[in-house]
């Protein structure tokens, strides 16, 4: 079964962009309209496409209001529940539910785990992402890790910034992370509380108890910048400048015959 409902959506999965094309909703088990509530549910196997966007699920409930004295639809909020997929050309959201509202351009995924994916890098976390799509962000939470070019990064909360790379691809070009930070490459382990990582530089800095580990060699400290593309490492005791009495410390293991 088949509806169009409106514009709502746009490419990418940014439904809040302006666009001149209809959404077109189809389902298994039928589709309902409650006119008074302002609700479209569509049931069983559910899909939404519009353009080259397809939203996927067990169900679809789309919340609208009239426009122009009830001549047109407005839909402000989209819920989708049961194996989640949101699709465009370029980026790809999964997850057991899903709500997007219009006004603030925001995307919240929830799943087993919740996962995002760009061409360059993949997000999934535990307890959910919030995407908002205009500002070029999204935070994750719960066991998160994000994988990119060979680099893997896990930490309780990440903040990833989006940067565009030409047409409509987006990539993650800055990711702040907080809460049991690890960033693992293939030749070392880095470790600490909090930690700012700049995917363009390769660059990461990290505070608290920072940890880098190289095969059974370890660098102790508080303070660290390490360049992930070149293997170089500094660790300090503090942040520099802020003076402390502490030392870092350095574990070697001896060779092995």
């Amino acid at each position: 079964m088949g509806a169009a409902v409106g514009p709502a959506m746009s490419e990418g999965i940014d439904f809040a962009g302006n666009g001149d094309g209809p959404i077109e909703v189809y389902a298994d088990k039928g589709i309902e309209w409650e006119q008074t509530a302002k609700v479209f549910t569509a049931r069983g196997n559910a899909r939404a496409v519009r353009g080259k966007v397809a939203v996927t699920a067990d169900s679809l409930t789309a919340h609208y209001r009239d426009k122009d004295a009830g001549s047109s639809t407005d839909i402000w909020k989209l819920e989708a529940k049961g194996s989640v997929t949101i699709a465009s050309p370029t980026e790809t959201a999964t997850g057991d539910t899903a709500v997007y509202t219009m006004d603030d351009a925001r995307l919240v995924l929830h799943g087993r785990p919740a996962r995002l994916v760009t061409p360059k890098q993949t997000i999934t976390a535990r307890d959910g992402i919030e995407y908002f799509e205009a500002k070029r962000f999204a935070v994750a939470r719960g066991k998160v890790e994000v994988h990119s070019e060979g680099r893997t990064l896990r930490a309780d909360e990440v903040t990833a910034s989006f940067t565009p790379v030409g047409g409509k691809e987006t990539k993650v070009s800055l990711v702040n992370a907080k809460g049991n930070v690890l960033i693992e490459t293939d030749k070392e382990v880095v470790r600490g509380d909090v930690g700012v990582y700049n995917v363009e530089t390769g660059i990461a800095t990290l505070d608290g108890s920072v940890k880098i580990t190289r095969e059974d060699n370890q660098l102790n400290g508080s303070h660290a910048v390490v360049n992930l593309k070149t293997g170089v490492s500094q660790i300090f005791a503090a942040q520099p400048g802020t003076g402390t009495r502490e030392r870092v410390k350095l574990l070697l293991a001896p060779g092995k015959k």
